[in-house]
């Protein structure tokens, strides 16, 4: 049974930025090199309410003078009862932003096609229990 559900989110921040033709050719040609890199902070509204900044980093493996692309999506959590703080932990890293990658990507995608970019693809999924798994060890 859910006792906890996302009654709210947007998009907080965003970074989407290609300096000039130079930096869009770059682009274009080292895309595929880049790396999807996460950021998770969570800050707590009041009793039951937690707000859950979910971003997503993109940076060049290779070429360092290229921008990073973030897109910081704010998602406020509210908590039906008390959790336990790994319970808390779990939902705040893994199931939040499981539920809004797709959302994330959909806004990410869009971005790169109307700015001229052809065939983006980034990763459909996104398997956030690793992560946070390997976050703990």
């Amino acid at each position: 049974m859910m006792t906890y559900k996302i009654v709210s989110k947007y998009i907080k921040d965003l970074s989407f930025e290609i300096a000039g033709a130079k930096s869009y050719f770059l682009l274009e040609k080292n895309i595929k090199n880049f790396l999807v890199n996460f950021d998770i902070k969570s800050k707590k509204i009041n009793q039951s309410v937690i707000e859950v900044d979910t971003t997503l980093y993109l940076a060049s493996k290779k070429e360092t003078s290229l921008t990073p692309i973030s897109i910081c999506f704010s998602s406020l959590v509210n908590f039906e009862k008390e959790f336990e703080k790994k319970e808390m932990e779990k939902i705040i890293l893994v199931e939040v932003p499981k539920t809004i990658y797709p959302e994330i990507r959909e806004t990410l995608c869009y971005l790169f096609e109307k700015s001229g970019f052809k065939n983006v693809n980034l990763q459909k999924e996104i398997n956030f229990e690793k992560l946070y798994e390997n976050k703990k060890s």
